[in-house]
């Protein structure tokens, strides 16, 4: 069952840590609040970086509590069993991560002022990297090559489905007030070594002030 996956909406999810009990919870009744920032990718792109970014944003700088607090603990994911439970029980503001394409995304985030904090990155590195990971996640069944694995993630059959249905449908929010896009490249860019080639991470601009 580990490697097992289902099918909602369209959408493929592993069986283990999901139920479309759960997911139809999540678009139907959870309740995204004025102050919840969420952090939200396809899958390996990028993620954790500004789940750091945003962990460190949110203590004004202060190291301590990522440095003492597990990552899904920081910030849980919304559509898994564990993650649904500690979202619920989250002190505000929340600070929350999720993978679901914007058609899956609680409902109420459109009655609702919360920040949205979108990182996409090149589809042919999250294509390796994704071929990667999903020889290691237990959750996950075994890619098998690395041709066949191509073919299944140009179609969208992998968990999450489609990236480039996942990027299309979040980046139509883009030009919304509490909307932020960056990619995975231009991190890169803005934590390179001062001089032409980059810029200073404190140039990194924060979310709220207008960049694109």
């Amino acid at each position: 069952m580990a490697r097992e996956y289902f099918t909602h909406k369209g959408v493929l999810f592993p069986c283990l840590d999901y139920s479309p009990e759960k997911l139809s919870y999540v678009e139907n009744e959870f309740q995204v609040r004025d102050d919840d920032v969420f952090n939200i990718t396809y899958p390996k792109s990028g993620t954790n970086w500004m789940l750091e970014i945003l962990s460190l944003i949110r203590c004004g700088g202060d190291p301590s509590w990522v440095r003492s607090v597990l990552n899904w603990e920081r910030a849980p994911w919304v559509e898994n069993h564990l993650g649904l439970e500690a979202a619920l029980k989250y002190p505000l503001p929340r600070l929350l991560c999720s993978h679901l394409p914007v058609q899956l995304f609680p409902k109420s985030l459109q009655r609702s002022k919360a920040k949205i904090i979108y990182t996409l990155r090149c589809p042919k590195d999250v294509l390796v990297s994704l071929y990667h990971f999903s020889k290691l996640l237990r959750i996950f069944r075994d890619p098998g090559s690395l041709d066949s694995f191509l073919e299944d993630f140009l179609s969208g059959n992998v968990p999450y489905g489609s990236w480039f249905d996942h990027v299309t449908g979040w980046m139509g929010l883009k030009g919304n007030e509490n909307f932020f896009s960056i990619t995975y490249e231009e991190l890169q860019q803005r934590v390179s070594p001062p001089g032409p080639a980059g810029q200073r991470a404190e140039n990194l601009p924060l979310p709220g002030e207008g960049a694109e």
